[in-house]
Protein backbone atom coordinates (compact mmCIF):
# COMPACT_ATOMS: atom_id res chain seq x y z
CA UNK A 1 0.00 0.00 0.00
CA UNK A 2 1.13 3.57 -0.50
CA UNK A 3 2.67 5.71 2.23
CA UNK A 4 0.61 8.85 2.89
CA UNK A 5 0.68 11.64 5.43
CA UNK A 6 -2.30 11.78 7.77
CA UNK A 7 -4.41 14.94 7.60
CA UNK A 8 -7.45 16.12 9.53
CA UNK A 9 -10.70 15.38 7.76
CA UNK A 10 -9.18 12.60 5.67
CA UNK A 11 -11.96 10.90 3.70
CA UNK A 12 -11.54 8.09 1.17
CA UNK A 13 -13.81 5.89 -0.87
CA UNK A 14 -12.72 2.34 -1.60
CA UNK A 15 -14.53 0.30 -4.21
CA UNK A 16 -15.28 -3.37 -3.63
CA UNK A 17 -16.54 -5.68 -6.35
CA UNK A 18 -17.71 -9.23 -5.75
CA UNK A 19 -18.41 -11.37 -8.79
CA UNK A 20 -20.22 -14.56 -7.78
CA UNK A 21 -20.34 -17.57 -10.09
CA UNK A 22 -22.29 -20.74 -9.54
CA UNK A 23 -20.21 -23.08 -11.67
CA UNK A 24 -22.48 -26.04 -11.02
CA UNK A 25 -25.17 -26.91 -8.51
CA UNK A 26 -22.54 -27.80 -5.92
CA UNK A 27 -19.83 -25.12 -6.35
CA UNK A 28 -19.86 -21.34 -5.96
CA UNK A 29 -16.83 -19.20 -6.77
CA UNK A 30 -16.16 -15.56 -5.93
CA UNK A 31 -13.72 -13.13 -7.47
CA UNK A 32 -13.33 -10.16 -5.14
CA UNK A 33 -11.49 -6.95 -6.02
CA UNK A 34 -10.83 -4.10 -3.58
CA UNK A 35 -9.60 -0.88 -5.22
CA UNK A 36 -8.29 1.62 -2.68
CA UNK A 37 -7.24 4.13 -5.29
CA UNK A 38 -3.60 3.40 -4.45
CA UNK A 39 -3.65 -0.39 -4.43
CA UNK A 40 -5.80 -3.19 -5.81
CA UNK A 41 -6.22 -6.36 -3.76
CA UNK A 42 -7.70 -9.52 -5.28
CA UNK A 43 -9.14 -12.69 -3.78
CA UNK A 44 -10.58 -15.81 -5.42
CA UNK A 45 -12.46 -18.32 -3.29
CA UNK A 46 -14.92 -21.19 -3.60
CA UNK A 47 -17.55 -22.94 -1.56
CA UNK A 48 -18.74 -26.50 -2.12
CA UNK A 49 -22.16 -27.77 -1.07
CA UNK A 50 -22.28 -30.69 1.30
CA UNK A 51 -23.80 -33.55 -0.74
CA UNK A 52 -26.22 -34.25 2.13
CA UNK A 53 -27.68 -30.70 1.99
CA UNK A 54 -30.32 -29.57 -0.46
CA UNK A 55 -29.09 -27.01 -3.02
CA UNK A 56 -29.66 -23.41 -1.88
CA UNK A 57 -27.55 -21.05 -4.03
CA UNK A 58 -27.68 -18.20 -1.49
CA UNK A 59 -25.83 -20.31 1.07
CA UNK A 60 -22.97 -20.98 -1.35
CA UNK A 61 -22.89 -17.25 -2.18
CA UNK A 62 -22.63 -16.36 1.50
CA UNK A 63 -19.86 -18.84 2.23
CA UNK A 64 -17.79 -18.02 -0.87
CA UNK A 65 -18.24 -14.24 -0.46
CA UNK A 66 -17.44 -14.43 3.25
CA UNK A 67 -14.24 -16.34 2.51
CA UNK A 68 -13.28 -13.79 -0.15
CA UNK A 69 -13.84 -10.91 2.26
CA UNK A 70 -11.80 -12.66 4.97
CA UNK A 71 -8.96 -13.14 2.49
CA UNK A 72 -9.09 -9.44 1.56
CA UNK A 73 -9.12 -8.57 5.26
CA UNK A 74 -5.95 -10.62 5.83
CA UNK A 75 -4.30 -8.86 2.89
CA UNK A 76 -5.27 -5.46 4.33
CA UNK A 77 -3.92 -6.38 7.77
CA UNK A 78 -0.67 -7.60 6.23
CA UNK A 79 -0.36 -4.40 4.19
CA UNK A 80 -1.07 -2.28 7.26
CA UNK A 81 1.57 -4.13 9.30
CA UNK A 82 4.14 -3.72 6.52
CA UNK A 83 3.33 -0.01 6.19
CA UNK A 84 3.55 0.47 9.97
CA UNK A 85 6.97 -1.26 10.00
CA UNK A 86 8.18 0.96 7.14
CA UNK A 87 6.87 4.04 8.92
CA UNK A 88 8.57 3.06 12.18
CA UNK A 89 11.90 2.54 10.38
CA UNK A 90 11.62 5.92 8.68
CA UNK A 91 10.81 7.75 11.92
CA UNK A 92 13.33 5.77 13.98
CA UNK A 93 10.69 4.36 16.35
Amino acid sequence: MTQQTATAGHTRTWNLRLDIFETDQDTTSVHAVLDTGDTTLVSRTTAHRNPDDRPVPEIGDEYAAGRALLALGRQLLDAGAADADDNARRTGS
